[in-house]
């Protein structure tokens, strides 16, 4: 029987656990994402909503303030050009449009979905890899 140094034992012991908990991350990862996107599929739908916001018009909020009729105190004389304030218009129906379809969002239920599919890609990679190595484990002791 040949005998291996300390380091390569360390070394070769090391690396298969780092292999086997980036195998589990990847696992749990993975599963979790087709959760997400078959059984808990309110999970993200915050997050999609975020992505559809209208983006902010190239004038100043100044001047956007002023188009909704509020009174705000400009530093200097605005006006705005008929394409400004085209701008402007269509950026407050689409952001009008946005804060709609938010409200119509419940964000307990999508973070509830999102842990839930979370904790359950967890479990399902977790218990199955447990098992596996306490029953190796225990066939082991009763080998000795």
């Amino acid at each position: 029987m040949k005998k291996h140094s300390l380091v390569r034992t360390i070394y070769l012991y090391l690396f298969a656990l780092i292999g086997l908990v980036l195998v589990v991350i990847g696992s749990v990862r993975f599963l979790d994402m087709g959760l997400k996107a078959f059984v808990f599929t309110k999970a993200d739908e915050e997050q999609r909503l975020w992505y559809k916001q209208p983006p902010y018009p190239s004038v100043r909020l100044e001047q956007i303030a002023m188009v909704e009729g509020e009174k705000v105190e400009p530093k200097e004389e605005i006006t705005l050009s008929k394409e400004e304030k085209a701008e402007v218009d269509l950026w407050i129906a689409q952001y009008k449009s946005w804060q709609e379809t938010q409200g119509k969002i419940d964000p307990v239920t999508s973070n509830r979905q999102r842990d839930a599919s979370t904790s359950l890609a967890m479990m399902l990679i977790g218990i199955p890899l447990y098992l596996f190595h306490w029953r190796w484990i225990k066939k082991d002791v009763q080998e000795t």
